[in-house]
This record gives C-alpha cells, sequence and structure tokens, in this order.
C-alpha cells in the first residue's frame, strides 16, 4: 500500500468521524431542545399549580373565618 493510498484511506476516515460527529451534535441539538421546551411546560404547570394552591388558600381562609364567626 502506497503512502498515497494510506493518506487517502485516513482522509476518508476523518471524513467519515466528521460527519458522524456532525449527525450526533444534530441529535443532542434536537434532544436539548426537547427538553428544553419540556421544562418550559413543566415550569407553566408548576405556576398554574402554585396559583390554585393560593386560591385554594385563600377560599379555606374564608371559610374558617365564616366558621369562627358563626362560633361567635
Amino acid at each position: 500500500m502506497s503512502a498515497l493510498q494510506r493518506l487517502q484511506e485516513k482522509i476518508t476516515q476523518l471524513k467519515n468521524d466528521f460527519e458522524s460527529i456532525q449527525e450526533q451534535n444534530n441529535q443532542l441539538r434536537v434532544e436539548l431542545t426537547t427538553v428544553s421546551g419540556s421544562q418550559g411546560e413543566k415550569d407553566t404547570q408548576i405556576e398554574t399549580l402554585r396559583r390554585e394552591l393560593e386560591e385554594k388558600d385563600a377560599e379555606i381562609e374564608k371559610i374558617i373565618a365564616q366558621v369562627e364567626a358563626l362560633l361567635s
């Protein structure tokens, strides 16, 4: 095998490795975007649940005040 053939094989291997790494990077970008999107949805859901909890707490406080007024 001549030096030129070995060099050509090495270049081909490096090119294949480069393309493989590019594909892996693209897959990771998609995964990262998906995770980021999921995190945003979770944050929104958490905020909604917090607001609902605050509303329920306010309702409970109102009921307790009414019960205390009735017992007085």
